[in-house]
């Protein structure tokens, strides 16, 4: 008797696992990489007393997304930046990207900059971020993005520098 209550005990344990297991294998997370190229619509800078070159600034700047999977996307990222020339500076941004079908991410970055021998300029940068909402078939993600990206010099029409760079999104839907 003690036997048959085991092997049901078992049993129970075995269903409760693989119910438990199979959610947790739904859940798995997703990726998706792609590469952009980026440049600046709007830029402000405020210089600050303490040192040469310090200021802080307000950057809009505009993207498009390629996705490896061939989707694009055009993105809309508003940051704030404090930095010193020569030296780099850092950053944070919310980012808003929107796909061809109105479906959307937005995420909010932290990162660097470095380089640049005149205000606004800089050379490469890094970042990383979380994911804070999506819409359409977006609704309910979670997860973190990351990037890197590369700045060619300003123009003299330009208010900031065009850039490119790649990065990823490791992210979960809700179940549906």
């Amino acid at each position: 008797m003690a036997t048959r209550k085991s092997m049901w005990i078992l049993f129970g344990i075995l269903v409760i696992s693989a119910w438990i297991l199979g959610s947790a294998i739904q859940a798995a997370a997703e990726t998706l990489n792609y590469k952009f190229y980026t440049y600046v619509t709007k830029y402000e800078r405020v210089p600050i007393a303490d040192v040469e070159g310090h200021a802080v600034s307000l950057t809009v700047r505009n993207a498009f997304y390629v996705f490896e999977n061939g989707e694009v996307a055009t993105t809309q990222a508003v940051s704030t930046g404090d930095g010193i020339i020569g030296r780099g500076s850092s950053f944070s941004q919310y980012v808003s990207v929107t796909f061809s079908d109105g479906s959307t991410i937005i995420r909010k970055d932290q990162g660097t900059t470095s380089g640049g021998t005149t205000p606004g300029a800089y050379t490469a940068g890094s970042w990383t971020s979380e994911i804070i909402k999506g819409t359409g078939r977006f609704e309910g993600i979670k997860g973190t993005h990351t990037a890197k990206g590369k700045f060619f010099p300003i123009e003299k029409w330009e208010a900031g520098p065009k850039g490119y760079g790649e990065g990823t999104y490791t992210y979960t839907l809700p179940s549906k």
